[in-house]
């Protein structure tokens, strides 16, 4: 693991177990809302141990990083700018879930060439929150947590290579969910999350100044991120000309925990695409 000053504030990056290697190549992980760097459990311990430097982060204000929570994709995009500023990285993949992918485009179209890869994983442009669910996240969260999580999931227990066999997705998710809430007694991240989500209207000029291979990886049963949202945006990047790969999992929202093996084949075929 890894604490590093960002922004005047310790933020949080799991390295998958292995020490920071200036000789390898990184990929930075970003989470969606009410989330943090265990989504990635699997795939962030893969990588690190197959020839990637690895930063599964907590975004500032959740779980293990300090600071204030991102009030929007672009301010969260900042973030990763000045991560990967602090570490004296000079180019990186970055992989975002939900509106990690949201803050992982972003970061790339200002990074430009410095990006060698950008994977969107479960995305939608524009990622348009329901009135109702904003408010029950800022007045009855424990409400519109459980709303998420059976949205967000197609499976009842994970797969054996994801969390072990029999795990009970959806009371994990609960758990995950709120404890990264009480990690931040200082403001709801829960709502300021979906807020940012909610507000963000550059995707598809942003996906436009991207210089890197884009792969999209959707769930069909996605009721979250409806994998129709991804596809238009997908459609965009090819307009732009960029190369871009689709996946499709037969899976819903959490693609990480509900389909382990084949999000990391996946994320496995975006990282060679030539850069």
């Amino acid at each position: 693991m890894m604490q590093v000053s960002v922004h005047g504030h310790e933020l949080y990056a799991y390295t998958g177990g292995k020490p920071f290697n200036s000789a390898q190549p990184t990929i930075v992980l970003i989470h969606g809302v009410l989330n943090d760097h265990s989504v990635w459990a699997l795939q962030s311990r893969h990588l690190a141990n197959h020839g990637w430097n690895v930063l599964a982060i907590d975004l500032p204000g959740h779980s293990r990083s300090k600071g204030t929570a991102p009030a929007s994709v672009e301010e969260a995009a900042e973030a990763i700018i000045a991560l990967l500023a602090a570490l004296g990285i000079e180019r990186a993949a970055l992989a975002g879930h939900s509106w990690g992918s949201l803050i992982a485009l972003e970061a790339a179209s200002r990074l430009g060439t410095r990006v060698s890869h950008l994977i969107l994983i479960g995305t939608a442009a524009p990622m348009k929150v329901s009135p109702a669910l904003l408010e029950m996240s800022q007045n009855a969260p424990e409400k519109a947590m459980h709303l998420v999580n059976v949205f967000s999931r197609n499976t009842l227990a994970a797969p054996p290579s994801g969390l072990g066999p029999g795990t009970w997705v959806y009371g994990l998710g609960m758990a995950l969910n709120r404890r990264v809430l009480r990690s931040n007694p200082h403001e709801n991240v829960f709502h300021k999350g979906f807020t940012a989500c909610d507000r963000y209207s550059n995707a598809a000029t942003a996906i436009t100044q991207v210089k890197a291979p884009v792969l999209f990886i959707l769930g069909t049963h996605d009721q979250m991120t409806p994998a129709k949202s991804g596809q238009a945006l997908a459609r965009i990047a090819q307009d732009a000309g960029l190369s871009v790969r689709v996946e499709q999992l037969n899976v819903g929202h959490n693609l990480m925990t509900e389909a382990p093996e084949e999000t990391l084949k996946a994320i496995h075929a975006g990282l060679n695409a030539a850069a």
